[in-house]
Protein backbone atom coordinates (compact mmCIF):
# COMPACT_ATOMS: atom_id res chain seq x y z
CA UNK A 1 0.00 0.00 0.00
CA UNK A 2 1.41 3.43 -0.58
CA UNK A 3 2.48 5.63 1.93
CA UNK A 4 0.22 8.24 0.81
CA UNK A 5 -2.88 6.24 2.00
CA UNK A 6 -1.08 4.97 4.92
CA UNK A 7 -1.10 8.53 6.21
CA UNK A 8 -4.48 9.14 4.95
CA UNK A 9 -6.25 6.45 6.87
CA UNK A 10 -3.52 6.67 9.79
CA UNK A 11 -5.02 10.65 9.92
CA UNK A 12 -8.50 9.75 9.99
CA UNK A 13 -7.20 6.80 12.99
CA UNK A 14 -6.13 10.40 14.73
CA UNK A 15 -9.18 11.27 14.37
CA UNK A 16 -11.34 8.21 16.24
CA UNK A 17 -8.56 9.28 18.83
CA UNK A 18 -9.72 12.56 19.10
CA UNK A 19 -13.08 10.93 19.81
CA UNK A 20 -11.63 9.19 22.59
CA UNK A 21 -9.94 12.17 23.94
CA UNK A 22 -13.30 13.91 24.48
CA UNK A 23 -14.97 11.17 26.27
CA UNK A 24 -12.14 11.66 28.72
CA UNK A 25 -10.51 7.92 27.08
CA UNK A 26 -6.95 7.97 26.41
CA UNK A 27 -6.93 8.87 22.81
CA UNK A 28 -6.57 5.86 21.01
CA UNK A 29 -8.41 5.54 17.41
CA UNK A 30 -8.21 2.80 14.75
CA UNK A 31 -9.45 2.18 11.39
CA UNK A 32 -9.97 -1.01 9.48
CA UNK A 33 -10.03 -0.84 5.78
CA UNK A 34 -10.27 -3.14 2.40
CA UNK A 35 -9.71 -1.70 -1.23
CA UNK A 36 -10.13 2.38 0.35
CA UNK A 37 -13.13 1.25 2.03
CA UNK A 38 -13.98 1.24 5.54
CA UNK A 39 -15.02 -1.96 7.29
CA UNK A 40 -14.72 -0.57 10.90
CA UNK A 41 -13.95 1.47 13.64
CA UNK A 42 -13.10 2.46 16.65
CA UNK A 43 -12.05 4.11 20.02
CA UNK A 44 -10.94 4.00 23.12
CA UNK A 45 -14.16 3.52 25.34
CA UNK A 46 -12.59 1.22 28.43
CA UNK A 47 -13.80 3.78 31.24
CA UNK A 48 -16.90 5.27 29.86
CA UNK A 49 -18.51 1.13 28.68
CA UNK A 50 -16.69 -0.01 31.99
CA UNK A 51 -15.10 -2.88 29.88
CA UNK A 52 -11.56 -3.40 29.88
CA UNK A 53 -11.59 -5.15 26.21
CA UNK A 54 -12.88 -1.47 24.60
CA UNK A 55 -9.80 -0.85 23.40
CA UNK A 56 -9.85 1.45 19.92
CA UNK A 57 -8.98 -1.83 18.05
CA UNK A 58 -11.36 -4.41 19.63
CA UNK A 59 -14.16 -2.40 18.72
CA UNK A 60 -13.19 -1.52 15.33
CA UNK A 61 -12.76 -5.38 14.72
CA UNK A 62 -16.30 -6.30 16.22
CA UNK A 63 -17.53 -3.18 13.86
CA UNK A 64 -15.42 -4.33 10.58
CA UNK A 65 -17.38 -8.56 11.77
CA UNK A 66 -20.41 -7.07 11.91
CA UNK A 67 -20.43 -5.77 8.52
CA UNK A 68 -19.53 -8.19 7.03
CA UNK A 69 -20.90 -10.56 8.64
CA UNK A 70 -18.01 -13.26 9.24
CA UNK A 71 -15.79 -13.22 12.46
CA UNK A 72 -12.90 -13.41 10.17
CA UNK A 73 -11.97 -10.51 8.27
CA UNK A 74 -10.65 -10.36 4.51
CA UNK A 75 -7.33 -11.02 3.97
CA UNK A 76 -6.54 -7.59 2.51
CA UNK A 77 -7.76 -6.02 5.42
CA UNK A 78 -5.79 -3.16 7.13
CA UNK A 79 -6.14 -2.22 10.74
CA UNK A 80 -4.76 1.42 11.38
CA UNK A 81 -4.38 2.16 14.80
CA UNK A 82 -2.53 5.78 16.55
CA UNK A 83 -0.97 3.23 19.74
CA UNK A 84 1.03 -0.31 18.86
CA UNK A 85 -1.51 -2.64 19.73
CA UNK A 86 -1.66 -4.33 23.45
CA UNK A 87 -1.42 -8.02 23.05
CA UNK A 88 -5.13 -8.42 23.64
CA UNK A 89 -5.73 -6.42 20.58
CA UNK A 90 -2.85 -8.04 18.87
CA UNK A 91 -4.30 -11.77 19.93
CA UNK A 92 -7.46 -10.20 18.44
CA UNK A 93 -6.06 -9.27 15.36
CA UNK A 94 -4.71 -12.49 15.04
CA UNK A 95 -7.83 -14.27 15.43
CA UNK A 96 -9.49 -11.94 12.91
CA UNK A 97 -7.09 -12.78 10.05
CA UNK A 98 -5.84 -9.01 10.21
CA UNK A 99 -3.54 -8.97 6.79
CA UNK A 100 -1.75 -5.74 8.28
CA UNK A 101 -1.05 -3.95 10.74
CA UNK A 102 -0.12 0.07 10.78
CA UNK A 103 0.22 2.28 13.55
CA UNK A 104 1.86 4.83 14.17
CA UNK A 105 3.08 5.44 17.89
CA UNK A 106 4.89 2.40 19.93
CA UNK A 107 4.34 1.45 22.97
CA UNK A 108 7.48 0.51 25.35
CA UNK A 109 5.58 -0.73 27.91
CA UNK A 110 2.98 -3.25 26.24
CA UNK A 111 3.34 -2.82 22.61
CA UNK A 112 2.74 -6.65 21.00
CA UNK A 113 3.36 -5.69 17.66
CA UNK A 114 7.56 -5.36 18.47
CA UNK A 115 8.23 -3.02 21.22
CA UNK A 116 7.72 -5.31 23.96
CA UNK A 117 6.21 -8.85 22.11
CA UNK A 118 5.96 -10.12 19.10
CA UNK A 119 2.70 -11.00 18.64
CA UNK A 120 1.43 -9.61 15.38
CA UNK A 121 4.03 -11.75 13.22
CA UNK A 122 5.32 -14.59 15.60
CA UNK A 123 5.99 -17.55 13.24
CA UNK A 124 4.71 -19.74 16.03
CA UNK A 125 1.00 -18.69 16.10
CA UNK A 126 -1.44 -19.69 12.98
CA UNK A 127 -1.54 -16.39 11.28
CA UNK A 128 0.43 -13.49 11.03
CA UNK A 129 0.58 -10.02 9.27
CA UNK A 130 2.61 -7.40 7.55
CA UNK A 131 3.64 -4.72 10.13
CA UNK A 132 4.74 -1.44 9.36
CA UNK A 133 4.83 1.24 11.90
CA UNK A 134 5.77 4.87 12.54
CA UNK A 135 3.16 6.40 10.26
CA UNK A 136 2.40 9.67 11.49
CA UNK A 137 4.38 8.74 14.56
CA UNK A 138 5.67 12.56 16.22
CA UNK A 139 1.30 13.43 15.59
CA UNK A 140 0.27 10.38 17.40
CA UNK A 141 2.86 10.42 20.47
CA UNK A 142 2.30 14.50 20.92
CA UNK A 143 -1.56 13.84 21.31
CA UNK A 144 -0.88 10.70 24.22
CA UNK A 145 2.10 12.57 25.87
CA UNK A 146 -0.33 15.80 25.68
CA UNK A 147 -2.99 13.68 27.43
CA UNK A 148 -1.44 12.47 29.75
CA UNK A 149 0.38 15.96 31.05
CA UNK A 150 -3.05 17.28 31.18
CA UNK A 151 -4.49 14.16 33.35
CA UNK A 152 -1.32 14.57 34.99
CA UNK A 153 -1.60 18.03 35.53
CA UNK A 154 -4.99 18.17 36.72
CA UNK A 155 -6.58 18.55 40.05
CA UNK A 156 -9.29 16.27 39.48
CA UNK A 157 -8.89 12.66 40.46
CA UNK A 158 -7.92 10.32 37.57
CA UNK A 159 -9.69 7.40 37.09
Amino acid sequence: MSADLDQKWMQYALELASRAEQQGEVPVGAVIVANDQVLGEGWNQSISLNDPTAHAEVIALRSAAQQIQNYRLPAESTLYVSLEPCPMCAGAMVHARIGRLVYGASDPRTGAAGSVFQIASNEKLNHRMEVQSGVLEAECASLLRDFFRVRRNSSSPSN
